[in-house]
């Protein structure tokens, strides 16, 4: 698997790249070991980078990749993981604090943006990962805590980086506004943008993209299928994390139509589609059994023709 370096730091980065949420059993249950599995053939096709959170089923999908990771030469992956929200244990009676996620970890999660919540988040984190560092932090989703970014959060991972506890530094987010502001005026080696560069939504084209490449920051894209959809544009298929409506269906369906007249998946241009853009050195897929790792992998390895870009733009 091809792989792209982060700037003049050291960690690198595998062009399709896996992503943790679910294996922490976003949306519904995934057993241990078919999680593991996930994970390990994942590894086993290419997928060297593993991006993970606290948030992801509340510490049980940084507890699993650990689990899978245990035994594998540490220098053969690059692993990330995110900041900002802290896991507290619940109260005896309280409900599991749900979030998107089935059976998750008997925590609720707190918005922390302090140095010292930065660094005990991390610490968390890590014991969960068992490992000794990451290769990557993230700011997690910080759409409402902008201010606790430049005041604390920023500069805690910043002298993180300058002591070599993590590789490198960034933030990673579902909107592109923010991550713009962080790229012109911060140090970020990276940014993780979500749902905002696909076949459905381009929306990263008119700020992000143009700002990282002129800071010279590389992008990983995550929710390359818009929560499902570009997947299977199906009735009931997400989008967004929500059902998709009507309109967003027969447009999924149109750009399967489209890929369909060249013989390639809409789930193969779904995934290279993020590539084609100079900015962009990984695609982050989630893989919930090893079934799907080996499915992802096939359809990133098929062969695109160049006119059915052409195409497609036109969709």
């Amino acid at each position: 698997m091809e792989t792209k370096r982060l700037g003049s730091g050291d960690v690198e980065v595998t062009r399709l790249a896996l992503g943790g949420a679910a294996i922490g059993g976003l949306y519904s249950p995934v057993p241990e070991e078919t999680a593991l599995a996930a994970v390990r053939r994942a590894l086993e096709r290419g997928m060297r980078y593993v991006d993970t959170a606290p948030h992801y089923g509340a510490g049980r999908g940084e507890e699993r990749l650990g689990r899978a990771l245990a035994g594998v030469p540490r220098a053969s992956y690059a692993v990330s993981t995110k900041v900002g929200r802290a896991l507290v244990p619940l109260e005896p009676g309280e409900p599991p604090e749900l979030a998107g996620f089935a059976d998750p970890l008997p925590y609720k999660r707190r918005w922390d943006w302090s140095r010292d919540g930065i660094m005990r988040t991390l610490e968390s984190s890590l014991r969960r990962l068992g490992l000794d560092r990451v290769d990557i932090a993230y700011l997690h989703d910080p759409d409402d805590h902008e201010d606790e970014v430049y005041a604390t959060a920023y500069p805690a991972l910043a002298a993180l980086r300058d002591e070599g506890v993590v590789g490198a530094i960034g933030a990673g987010m579902n909107q592109t506004a923010m991550l713009t502001r962080f790229v012109e005026r911060l140090d970020l080696d990276v940014v993780l943008c979500a749902g905002r560069y696909t076949l459905l939504d381009r929306s990263a084209e008119r700020d992000l993209l143009p700002a990282c490449l002129r800071r010279g920051v590389p992008v990983v894209i995550g929710g390359v299928y818009n929560s499902g959809l570009l997947a299977d544009p199906r009735r009931g298929a997400r989008f967004d994390y929500l059902p998709a409506d009507g309109s967003l269906i027969e447009r999924a369906r149109a750009l399967r139509d489209a890929c369909a007249a060249y013989g390639v998946p809409l789930r193969a241009a779904a995934l290279r589609f993020p590539l084609r853009h100079p900015a962009v050195a990984s695609v982050l897929v989630g893989c919930r059994t090893p079934e799907e790792a080996d499915d992802n992998a096939d359809m990133f390895g098929r062969d695109i023709h160049h006119a059915l870009w052409a195409d497609l733009a036109s969709h």
